[in-house]
């Protein structure tokens, strides 16, 4: 295949846990990956693990909070790529008192408006400023795919008390999916929600039962969907959940 040809994803927060694993999984399809991650150092160690399996990898820093950050983005895409054809948006953050026993530490009772605007400024205005940015050049090719990387925390049909930043962030991404999916319905590209499920990850921590391998499947599987496939939808291992 000849490089012009060859598939390119970008990944957010792809240098460790499941952004690393969806990373390896892509570029083991065969597309060339742009592995993104806050920091220069840690994105630069990961790309060189991958790329030492033989993987087209390459890293480019992100910070999906910073307009000009992502505007630069688009343009090392644009000048290097040339082309887009998966957007996953994964970068996110969990900040309400994450990992602690104390659940009343995390009430919306008590929950302040500074970790609710961090929250939103990453897990949802993040995928939205990459969405600005890139889209226009999927639409230019006539395809893509957009994976935003929820949670069950975010589904209405199950939510429940505590934890409100991380779960009000997914529950708005999940909307933004739907938004992003009815303006760009018959133009080739499909956006969908994908939860993991609970990850043995940083954020998951080590009880949690699936494992990195297991859960980036799903997102690849949303990344790589053929051109008949579903858009605005919330999946799980590929099955559709409930919103």
């Amino acid at each position: 295949m000849a490089a012009s040809d060859r598939p390119v994803a970008i990944v957010t927060g792809g240098n460790r846990g499941l952004g690393f694993e969806t990373v390896r999984q892509l570029a083991e399809r065969d597309f060339r990956v742009v592995l993104t991650a806050r920091h220069a150092s840690k994105g630069e160690v990961a790309c060189e693990r991958l790329q030492a399996q033989g993987l087209n990898v390459v890293f480019h820093c992100l910070d999906v909070t910073q307009a000009d950050s992502v505007g630069e983005l688009g343009a090392f895409v644009q000048a290097n790529c040339g082309r887009v054809d998966a957007l996953i948006n994964n970068a996110g953050v969990f900040l309400d008192g994450h990992g602690v026993s104390d659940t009343t530490g995390s009430s919306v009772f008590s929950t302040s408006i500074d970790t609710l605007r961090t929250s939103f400024e990453t897990n949802l205005y993040g995928p939205l400023r990459l969405a600005q940015e890139l889209v226009p050049l999927m639409r230019k090719q006539g395809r893509g795919r957009i994976v935003n990387v929820s949670s069950g925390m975010g589904q209405l049909a199950e939510m429940d008390g505590f934890w409100p930043a991380y779960r009000m962030s997914k529950t708005a991404l999940n909307a933004l999916t739907r938004i992003l999916a009815a303006e760009t319905f018959g133009q080739g590209i499909l956006v969908n929600s994908v939860c993991p499920g609970w990850v043995r990850t940083d954020m998951g921590g080590p009880n949690a039962e699936r494992t990195p391998e297991q859960a980036a499947a799903g997102i690849v599987w949303a990344a790589t969907l053929p051109d008949d496939g579903p858009t605005g939808g919330f999946f799980r291992d590929g099955e559709p959940i409930g919103w």
